[in-house]
């Protein structure tokens, strides 16, 4: 016997809003909750940084607020999916705004077991500069380039998911892809 479905799970997004819509359905809302929330999640993840996990968190419950207060006047003019991540999108660049001179979250066991380094001073600075290079070439970037790698990268986004995220189209993620690496390379050398 397979997994049972939720309720609604086979429905559209737009037949989700539209059942949120009549104000019935408290299940259409799950769903859409269910289908967007880790991305959102994500999304924020990728703008904030991984140590800001817990703001990011914060942002997609944010978020998955403001879609229910705000479904009664989306006009469907975009994609649900696109309306969703411009929303996120724009609430975690208002959060990084707030938070960008706040100590990341480390937890007291997380610093206790992070182990030494058994590397050499030289090695260690050489990283060091190798990081810094990359971290100021993409604070160079505008911000949904920014995320775009970080989706990329540090999260494990595919391209398509990254393009359909930031509303672009899938080449314009990939050849974004392929300058950052150019960019990195003529830094590293």
């Amino acid at each position: 016997m397979g997994a049972e479905q939720p309720p609604h799970a086979d429905l559209t997004n737009e037949r989700l809003v539209e059942r949120c819509r009549e104000g019935v359905d408290e299940a259409a809302f799950a769903e859409l909750v269910r289908r967007y929330r880790g991305s959102v999640f994500r999304l924020a993840v990728s703008i904030l940084g991984q140590e800001f996990a817990p703001e990011a968190e914060d942002v997609a419950q944010d978020v998955m607020v403001r879609m229910h207060r705000a479904l009664g006047s989306f006009r469907g003019e975009a994609k649900f999916g696109s309306w969703i991540y411009r929303v996120s999108f724009n609430h975690a660049l208002n959060v990084k705004a707030r938070i960008r001179y706040r100590a990341p979250h480390v937890s007291d066991e997380a610093l206790a077991t992070t182990p030494s380094s058994d590397r050499s001073p030289e090695d260690q600075l050489q990283d060091a500069r190798r990081k810094r290079a990359v971290h100021d070439c993409i604070a160079e970037l505008p911000e949904v380039y920014q995320s775009a790698l970080r989706l990329h990268y540090w999260l494990g986004a595919s391209m398509s998911d990254i393009g359909a995220m930031l509303d672009a189209p899938e080449n314009t993620v990939k050849s974004l892809r392929k300058s950052f690496k150019i960019s990195v390379y003529v830094l590293a050398v």
